[in-house]
């Protein structure tokens, strides 16, 4: 697909209601499909998600002659495949996009170096591709650093099980994205498998995963774009999307949460949500996306459209994600007229301090799925912007756009 140019429709009277059908959630699919593999004999998954990262995940678990695996961008896949792919008898490569030659793995790999398995590097000491010989792994004790990637600590307690000792995590510092860490031990649960998680200390002793069918949710992530355009609209609004859950394995779900003081109301109804822009929004905002950073990118676009000062932590993860989240939104927030500053380790700001927007914008989205998703409803508010590399959204949401011209509420000129 070529560059979409957006222009907001402004409507001639409020829209009373409409329904988008959100993707099921990438991280519970993926965490499901692990989780399946691992069992003694594979379950059925309802309601997988269509995207990128679950497809790639998918074909690599269910081919049975391939020992080369390209994942491409998918950075769920890299790290959940790493893991099992330690513990599976055979010897592998696993490899990516440039993009993922550039994101780091080598705290995944020490550790599981560290319960006996044996991966080695085939270029850059610490980053993809991998050449993993497959074994029983040992198991013991692990210690890790809280603030890195949930993902990392997820593999590494998925497989946990299969070891023949089980694992002792140990997490020092603060922990960050504790809701991924919940999802994945809930899951565990769900196919037959205990833990305890006291302090900052998971223990998982060997056991076995039992055959297990599972439902995956609708993406709260997916649901925070939805959320942002009613935010944004300037006249009464109403979204219904369903299959999203109050008592919800995501992290995301606070997002309900988080746009209340943006002015966007929840309400739970048979099977989903509804949600309305009610009031005036607040004049300035913090919040701590530490369990929440997939919508970080949703709330400064969001924020800096509605012309709220805002001041976010927690972001320490966006630098290791599909780009450098924070310095990708601090270039494209400037073309729009916004200058955002950086203070301290994963701590961005707007103080309010503006700058000549570009006559025609262009958003460049660095291949990363959130950054075109997160600036597309801006154009209610911003006037016409350009998104380079649209398609970049099949990585988790691929029929986003066709949802965003069927509200009505834009147009692709």
């Amino acid at each position: 697909m070529e560059n979409i140019h957006i222009k907001a429709i402004v409507p001639e009277k409020a829209i009373s209601e409409h329904t988008i059908l959100l993707p099921a959630s990438k991280s519970i699919s993926n965490r499901a499909l692990i989780l399946n593999a691992l069992s003694k004999a594979p379950g059925r998954i309802y309601n997988l998600a269509e995207c990128d990262d679950t497809d790639v995940l998918s074909a690599a678990l269910t081919s049975h002659d391939e020992t080369n695996f390209n994942i491409g961008a998918a950075g769920t896949a890299m790290r959940f495949l790493t893991a099992y792919l330690a513990g599976k008898p055979g010897d592998w490569t696993i490899t990516g996009s440039e993009r993922m030659k550039q994101r780091p793995i080598g705290i995944l790999v020490d550790a599981l170096n560290n319960i006996g398995a044996e991966i080695s590097y085939l270029e850059k000491e610490g980053f993809p591709p991998l050449k993993i010989h497959g074994k029983k792994l040992l198991g013991g004790t692990v210690h890790l650093n809280g603030g890195v990637s949930s993902q990392f600590i997820s593999a590494l307690l998925m497989i946990a099980p299969t070891t023949q000792k089980g694992i002792e995590l140990h997490l020092e510092g603060e922990i960050i994205s504790r809701p991924y860490i919940e999802m994945t031990l809930q899951m565990m649960k769900a196919y037959g498998v205990d833990s305890q998680w006291e302090g900052k200390s998971i223990q998982i002793v060997s056991q076995e995963y039992k055959t297990t069918d599972y439902t995956v949710e609708s993406d709260w992530s997916a649901a925070s774009y939805w959320y942002e355009i009613a935010a944004l609209s300037p006249s009464t609004i109403n979204f219904t999307l369903p299959h999203l859950y109050e008592k919800s394995l995501q992290g995301d779900s606070m997002g309900r949460k988080i746009f209340e003081p943006l002015g966007v109301s929840t309400q739970f109804v048979q099977d989903g949500v509804r949600i309305s822009k009610t009031k005036k929004a607040v004049e300035h905002f913090e919040y701590d996306f530490s369990g929440q950073p997939d919508i970080a990118q949703t709330l400064v676009v969001t924020c800096c459209s509605l012309g709220i000062t805002f001041r976010f932590t927690g972001l320490q993860t966006l630098k290791i994600k599909e780009t450098d989240r924070i310095e990708a939104l601090k270039n494209e927030c400037k073309k729009l007229g916004f200058i955002l500053k950086e203070e301290g380790v994963g701590s961005l700001y707007w103080d309010g301090e503006q700058y000549r927007r570009d006559e025609h914008p262009q958003i460049a989205t660095y291949k990363d799925h959130r950054m075109a998703m997160a600036f597309a409803p801006s154009t209610i508010r911003l006037g016409d912007i350009t998104i380079e590399e649209p398609n970049v959204v099949s990585k988790s949401y691929p029929k986003f756009w066709d949802d965003l011209w069927s509200c009505q509420l834009f147009e692709n000129l």
